[in-house]
Order: C-alpha cells, then structure tokens, then sequence
C-alpha cells in the first residue's frame, strides 16, 4: 500500500486560517525540506479561553501574530516535542500573554548525544511548567484535551486529541506530506510502531500535524505508514544478506535515487531500524558496520 500524501505547497505563513468552528492555524516562516511549508501552530478555541498547540520556532514576527490571532486570552502553551520548530517560540509566547506550558518534559538527550539536526535542532532549555502524561486530560471551558503519549520520532512526543471534534493533533508522530524521521537516540523505531499501532485503536476521525495540510482518512494512512516502514525494514535486512555493511551503503541500496540532502534522514531512519534488530539479537554492530549475527 503506497503512502497517500497529502500534499499542499499552497499552505503560506502569516495568515490565521479558520479551520473548524474551534481550531485556528498560523504557518510559521520556516519552511525547509524537513519543515515542509512551515511549523504549523494551532490555537483552539474554548470558552474565553485560547489554547495553544507547537508555537513553533523563535520568531518574533510570528509569535506577535499568533498572540494577534487568539480570539480571547491563551492561557496554556502545549508542546508536542522539544525540537525548535515545535517549541522554540514557547518561551517568548510565555511571556507575552501569561500563559503557562504543558509538556512530556524536558529533552531527552544532552548536546554530547545529539542526532544531526534536521531543521531548527533540539531545544536543550525548553522545560515545561506542567507535567503531562499518556492519557491525562485537560479541561478547559469548551475543550477537552487529551494527551497521547507517541514516543519513537522522539521520546517525549505527544499527540493531543481534542475530544469535541474528534481531531488528534499529531506533531511530528503523523506528517501528511513525507514519513517521519525517527533519529536514534532520541528515536526509536520500535517505540515508533508500537505508536502506530496505539493511535489504530483511536477513534480519531481527522489528524492535524505540525507541518502540512490535515490528514482526513487517519487510519487508512496509519496504515499505509505501517506497512512502509514495515517494507522498509525488510529491504534494510536483505542488504545484510550480502555482508556487513555501513549505514551509507545501505542508505545508497535500499533509497535508490534519492536527492542527496535527505540522505542524512534517511540514514538516520536506517540507523533506528538497525538498532531495533540490535536489540532484538539479530544484528551486529562492529568497526561502523552492521551484520547479519553469525555473519559479521
């Protein structure tokens, strides 16, 4: 089953959009090849109260705009990952409405054990003022907010379903334009499936990611995402078959023709199955290169 994108170079930063009688979207001016047209920051709208979901990075232009856009007073700043296009405008938005932010926590790994930074990089300083956990809810006047914990893009990633219209807000966890990368040692691609396969069990009816256009048959693309990764780490497997190898040459084997800039995600992604097979007993590594076990 092919992955069905959902593709929308139309989408533009610096104008709020009304997607549903409670959710406002505002691109942010960060695209890039891993940020797509821009980190997508959603406020939803309660009762005299605006939530906040991924502010998005540290621009100061931005950040005014969506303080601007909240049609009554944000009290809450939800986070979904500590990556900068996510949460790096937190902190500002903080300051300049009052609000408080809610997070799984701090990021996971210190400057010593980073993957390449893909977009914006980690946010070693953002810490949030509350505590959220998988399943705990959040009621605001007119919004009831849950938190899903979805680690395996990163491990503190959470998805937050907003439970008056059916709508899960996926982070990075669920992209409608491209897969997600999960980079080791913050990712973990067997944390990643065990997630796909949580939100499959979800009645969610529509997905909002942070970057790109709503997802609006979830399940059918969950699904779709599954059995990619799933074919992916079948074609990784079988290039062992042949002798040990470094991760670029498996990366040049399995992602035939692929531009050169994102052979760095795609390394990183072939690092996380890798490792998973590691784990499980499978898989060598010794001197940079990876083998069958026995074969090495």
């Amino acid at each position: 089953m092919a992955v069905p994108f959902v593709h929308a170079p139309y989408l533009k930063p610096g104008a709020a959009e009304q997607l549903s009688e409670r959710i406002i979207r505002l691109i942010a001016p960060n695209p890039g090849p891993f940020t797509y047209t821009g980190s997508g920051a959603y406020l939803l709208v309660g009762d005299g109260e605006t939530v906040v979901i991924d502010p998005g990075p540290d621009d100061e232009g931005h950040i005014a705009l969506l303080a601007e856009a909240a049609p009554s007073a944000i009290k809450r700043i939800l986070i979904t990952h500590t990556h900068r296009d996510h949460c790096g405008g937190a902190d500002r938005l903080k300051a300049l409405t009052g609000a408080e932010t809610y997070g799984y926590g701090a990021h996971p790994t210190s400057d010593d054990d980073l993957p390449p930074a893909l977009d914006e990089g980690a946010d070693l300083g953002f810490v949030p003022d509350h505590l959220l956990r998988d399943g705990e809810v959040l009621s605001v006047p007119g919004l009831t907010i849950e938190a899903v914990h979805t680690p395996g893009h990163i491990g503190n990633h959470l998805c937050f379903a907003l439970q008056e219209e059916a709508a899960l807000f996926t982070g990075d966890h669920i992209m409608g334009w491209a897969t997600t990368v999960v980079a080791p040692p913050d990712g973990d691609m067997t944390a990643y499936m065990e997630s796909l396969e949580k939100l499959l069990i979800r009645i969610d009816q529509i997905y909002y990611p942070t970057h790109g256009a709503p997802i609006t048959a979830p399940h059918t693309f969950v699904r779709a995402v599954r059995e990619h990764r799933e074919g992916r780490d079948h074609a990784i497997l079988s290039t062992l078959n042949d002798g040990p190898r470094e991760v670029m040459q498996i990366v040049d084997e399995v992602y035939v023709g692929l531009a050169a800039p994102l052979k760095i995600a795609a390394a990183l992604n072939v690092r996380a199955h890798l490792e998973a097979h590691i784990r499980l007993g499978l898989v060598t590594l010794t001197d940079n290169q990876y083998a069958l076990k026995g074969e090495a």
